[in-house]
């Protein structure tokens, strides 16, 4: 239902090496099925990104985010000389929208992506200047402290009340000083004291409020906005499991209406005044009733393929269509769509037991569609040649999953 201009290519970049990234893999298919000529960052000529028959051609980088960025911003203009004509960049990491946000003036002749402050990205990927965003704009959010150094990180723990949520503050910190690879949910001041650095090093992570997962439910918002921050189209949906469980990556999750949140999300973008794609995370807080904001990310979230509207587009095709000239048709989204992030899904069922990984969550509705990340049947490669790389996963999955039976196991003290 597309009338798509297909003349402009399109490039999908990322930073770092991480070759299982199944949003990277939707993103070349969303627009390749439409006719347009997608190109791709990848880590080797061998990727699931990298062999889709969608992806037209292939630059590869092993490029770690610990460089330079005005290194890797010359390097995407050499990307950008080689394919010959303007492209359209889809940014799928933190890294990469906060390098076109601040490399705009040596980019933009070679590329075509929105424009806004340059500092805006990296302070929402910032978890505490989002924090410091939030109670500006009166958006409500869990509770976040920045300890600055090792000492003061130790210090903080002998007085946190546990658990705690800790993440890496910063884009670009967690390429070069990875103390959490990812969200990570901490029991004990003991657990915390063991990631701080020296005293006098900077401790390069955030401590929020945990909100129990037994009086909560996780959503989340994608949404694309204009040049002048109007939200050319709004979704909503619910997280039913991640991985690592509880705090990491959606594993499985479905569209669901949610106008208040929506308007939310809505508002916000504007009073920032955020062009292009934006990725929400939420947590309802069912001791207070607020929707709280845990992370916003200024680019594609993994799971956008869970989203479209009746017309057929998503937040990727949006992006295209805004920045080629061409209007994107208005149009709702269709409810209880389901994704499945297979690689990640087997370990979170084994760990949840089959069950959401959120007991108070909505009751999942009977899936209208099913949208498997991996799996499609015109274009099997990339599915076939995430399997070889998931020897690592899959054995973290299985230790992860004897840890959290045998604290079951453990008598209550």
């Amino acid at each position: 239902m597309i009338a798509a201009d297909r003349r402009v290519p399109a490039l999908i970049l990322k930073v770092g090496q991480y070759p299982l990234h199944s949003g990277g893999l939707a993103a070349v298919r969303t627009l390749g099925r439409l006719g347009i000529p997608v190109h791709a960052i990848t880590e080797d000529r061998l990727t699931p990104v990298a062999v889709s028959r969608y992806c037209t051609g292939r630059f590869v980088w092993h490029a770690t985010g610990r460089e330079d960025p005005a290194i890797l911003a010359a390097r995407l203009r050499e990307v950008g000389e080689r394919i010959g004509q303007p492209a359209v960049v889809v940014p799928m990491d933190d890294e990469s929208a906060v390098l076109l946000a601040e490399h705009a003036a040596e980019l933009e002749d070679y590329f075509l992506f929105p424009h806004i402050d340059p500092a805006l990205p990296r302070v929402l990927a910032s978890k505490q200047k989002l924090y410091d965003l939030c109670r500006r704009c009166d958006i409500p959010a869990p509770v976040t402290a920045s300890p600055a150094t090792g000492a003061e990180l130790v210090a903080f723990a002998r007085q946190a009340t546990f658990p705690v949520v800790v993440k890496v503050a910063e884009p670009w910190v967690r390429r070069k000083f990875p103390v959490v690879a990812h969200s990570s949910v901490l029991a004990s001041a003991d657990e915390l004291v063991a990631l701080a650095p020296a005293a006098d090093a900077a401790a390069n992570v955030i401590v929020q409020e945990y909100i129990p997962r037994e009086q909560a439910e996780d959503w989340f918002v994608h949404l694309y906005c204009d040049s002048g921050s109007n939200s050319l189209l709004t979704f909503t949906g619910v997280k039913v499991r991640s991985w690592p469980p509880h705090a990491g990556a959606t594993a499985s999750a479905y569209s669901a209406p949610n106008p208040d949140l929506a308007e939310l999300s809505e508002r916000l973008c504007k009073e920032i005044g955020f062009h292009g794609i934006a990725d929400l995370d939420w947590r309802l807080d069912k001791r207070d009733g607020q929707y709280k904001l845990v992370d916003f990310n200024p680019r594609v979230g993994n799971q956008f393929r869970i989203f479209e509207t009746s017309a057929g587009v998503d937040v990727v095709r949006a992006l295209y269509l805004d920045l080629t000239g061409q209007p994107v048709p208005p149009a709702p989204q269709v409810d209880y769509r389901r994704i499945v992030v297979e690689h990640i899904d087997l370990p979170a069922r084994l760990s949840y037991r089959g069950r959401s990984g959120y007991p108070s969550a909505p009751p999942v509705p009977r899936p209208v569609a099913t949208e498997l990340a991996w799996l499609t049947r015109d274009d099997p490669l990339p599915f076939l040649a995430m399997w070889p790389r998931l020897g690592k996963p899959l054995i973290e999955a299985r230790i992860q999953s004897r840890a959290g039976r045998s604290r079951r196991a453990q008598p209550e003290k």
